[in-house]
């Protein structure tokens, strides 16, 4: 993942287009952020159909555990947050 920094003499000289850049930057990393969830969802509804198909269980709830610790280690309580709401998104609501 690249970050965006900003020399000090262009964001003092024109904020606006420091701005405009930035957010370009943002746009760019919302696209990836949706085709990823995507890519996930696709992922998740196929897990669930073979799952169904074997018999299994709707869900695994000591998978869906691994997956929020993972989200809340790296990003806090909106990381558990963010990551229930992509489970939720794969498998729809309880």
């Amino acid at each position: 993942m690249s970050t965006v920094t900003a020399s000090p003499a262009s964001a003092v000289d024109d904020p606006s287009a420091r701005i405009g850049e930035l957010r370009s930057s943002i746009d760019a990393c919302d696209a990836e952020i949706i085709e990823l969830v995507q890519r996930r969802l696709a992922i998740s509804h196929e897990i669930g159909a073979l799952r169904a198909a074997s018999g299994g269980t709707r869900l695994s709830l000591s998978r869906e555990q691994q997956v929020l610790s993972r989200f809340q280690a790296a990003l806090g309580p909106d990381g558990a947050a963010l990551g229930m709401m992509l489970l939720r998104q794969g498998r729809g609501r309880l």
